[in-house]
């Protein structure tokens, strides 16, 4: 038998093998479905590669998007993934900046146009009020005026010369992970549709990045199993690996022991790090809280695959009624205000839907229905009431 080294080697080689054949495949469907939740309008300009430029709509042109779309998936950690969202939002916002959402508090990781970027490390944005509050708490795009930011970020970083900004926050495992400011400058260079399409992109390349790293660390472990079977058996603490799990702002409070660790992560305490060549160790609360977690699975009594199909459409679901909530924020406010949200909504909710039904309604993942789940959940906060007399549930 291949000793432990010699195993590895083959493990990571089939592993490398493996993703190098699937990671084109998997960009071609996060593209697909960037380009298939955007605006018709919209989506049909990308794809028309002799058609006029967007303007406005699209920053300086929509091919432009494509290949700052690209840029994101050509990162393989995810530090990189990260700074090429900041470098792509330098032609769709003057200024940009990522600040990492950790124990409640948020606080600066890097920045593009802010002068000295370095001023923005560890900065600590107040996400209490104003339009970081909005986005942190909606998980959604906030556009407001400079007047609504944190004074001390204003004081500090200045404002737009047409006081306009937006903040968006950037979802991993339906939690916010970061929040993305940008804003105008003194050219007011401010695209929020291309913004949120750089977003959601990050936020689905990167799961991508760490879905990859955990298989490699499971076939690992695989493969010290087969070498040595007596040893006692490692979970996986998660499958998934939050970026910023590692990053504890000096101004924040020491996170807790059921919060997720990390293996990869771009940011220390107080700097911008090299990647780490090694794994996180787990604290012993964690471990158990991991160990317990698949009781709570609702999935666990699936095989992998139908497991897989499920969680998938429940990501598909969230997609298709962010994307109302986004582009329809003044409807959405009103109609829970008024109870009528399906009457104002009807076109997008019923057109999601069938997009929802042509993918996952043949599939093992038809029943229950996560689109209308999450009509209810995310768009009607919980009250179906919200949602009027004529919506069918």
């Amino acid at each position: 038998m291949a000793d432990s080294k010699e195993l590895q080697q083959i493990v990571e080689r089939v592993v490398g093998q493996v993703f190098d054949r699937q990671l084109p495949k998997l960009q071609a469907e996060l593209v697909e479905c960037v380009l298939a939740e955007m605006p018709q309008a919209t989506a049909g300009a990308i794809q028309d590669a002799g058609g006029p430029s967007l303007g406005s709509s699209l920053g300086e042109s929509p091919s432009g998007l494509v290949q700052a779309v690209a840029g994101i998936h050509a990162g393989t950690t995810q530090k990189e993934i990260l700074k090429a969202l900041l470098d792509a939002g330098t032609a769709y916002a003057a200024r940009v900046a990522l600040f990492v959402v950790k124990a409640g508090a948020a606080s600066g990781w890097q920045a593009r146009g802010l002068g000295d970027d370095d001023t923005i490390k560890d900065f600590p944005l107040d996400m209490t009020v104003g339009p970081a509050a909005h986005a942190y708490q909606n998980r959604v795009a906030a556009p407001a005026n400079i007047a609504e930011m944190d004074p001390r970020f204003v004081k500090q970083f200045g404002g737009p010369d047409n006081e306009q900004i937006l903040v968006l926050p950037l979802l991993l495992k339906d939690k916010v992970a970061a929040l993305l400011y940008a804003d105008g400058g003194a050219n007011g260079l401010l695209d929020a549709t291309a913004l949120e399409v750089l977003v959601m992109t990050t936020s689905a390349w990167l799961e991508v990045a760490s879905l990859r790293k955990q298989a490699q660390k499971e076939l690992g472990e695989q493969a010290g199993a087969m070498e040595a079977p007596v040893a006692a058996p490692v979970h996986a603490v998660s499958s998934f690996s939050d970026p910023f799990a590692a990053h504890a702002p000096q101004h924040a409070e020491v996170m807790t022991a059921t919060a997720p660790v990390a293996e990869d992560v771009p940011v220390t305490a107080t700097a911008v790090a090299t990647e780490p060549a090694t794994t996180t160790e787990v604290p012993s609360v964690a471990s158990a809280a991991a160990a317990a977690a698949p009781a709570t699975d609702p999935f666990a009594a699936m095989s992998s695959e139908d497991a897989e199909t499920h969680r998938k459409a429940q990501r598909f679901a969230r997609l298709l009624v962010d994307e109302i909530k986004l582009y329809n924020q003044a409807k959405v406010a009103e109609g829970r205000r008024n109870k009528d949200l399906y009457d104002r909504l009807k076109d997008d909710i019923d057109k999601s839907r069938a997009t929802y039904q042509k993918r996952y309604g043949n599939t093992v993942a038809a029943e229950p229905d996560y689109f209308q789940k999450e009509v209810i959940r995310s768009l009607a906060e919980e009250d179906v009431a919200a949602m009027g007399a004529n919506f069918r549930h």
